[in-house]
């Protein structure tokens, strides 16, 4: 009879034991920059980004140029100039110079979206992967180790209302005074 009892509470147990590890919380990781770093895709979307930086780099050089030819020229021919076309010459530096500095502001705006761009549907297909591969061996969370964010949750409960029960709060109530 205690042979019986004690089979019966080892089974028991065990049974319990296995209960609880069945339903634990599977959680994976995965570092989303090494996964991107190494997609073909990524690799062309850079050199993209780096043929578009080009292109804006040569043009700015380009405008950097003019400006230095025309101020050579103005320095060299400004003390033979009437006083009205130094005025002018002068503007007209100063109007290229500002020219060039909108142009170097637009291009640093215009990289960051190209690269945004060019990036998303390859931070789009590892996030689908991972998703799948999450679902397919039961994770119910998928964590980027590159930064600390889910990449990947099961639906779960939200129990806002259950600890604001627990805290006594009654929503939509006024808050009480501070004294």
């Amino acid at each position: 009879m205690k042979k019986n009892i004690l089979k019966l509470t080892v089974i028991g147990v065990v049974t319990i034991v296995s209960s609880f590890t069945a339903n634990a919380q599977k959680i994976a990781h995965v570092s989303l920059d090494s996964l991107i770093s190494i997609m073909p895709e990524s690799k062309i979307a850079q050199q993209a980004v780096q043929e578009f930086a080009k292109q804006l780099e040569e043009q700015v050089k380009a405008m950097q140029a003019e400006a230095k030819t025309k101020y050579d020229d103005y320095q060299a021919k400004a003390k033979d100039m009437a006083e009205v076309v130094r005025a002018s010459k002068e503007k007209e530096l100063s109007d290229l110079q500002q020219r060039i500095q909108d142009f170097q502001q637009q291009a640093q705006t215009d990289y960051q979206k190209k690269t945004a761009e060019l990036s998303k549907p390859v931070y789009d297909k590892a996030k689908k992967a991972i998703d799948a591969v999450a679902k397919e061996n039961g994770y119910r969370y998928a964590l980027d180790t590159s930064n600390g964010t889910v990449l990947y949750s099961e639906p779960s409960d939200d129990i806002i209302l259950l600890v604001i029960k627990k805290l006594g709060i009654t929503p939509g109530a006024p808050a009480a005074p501070k004294k």
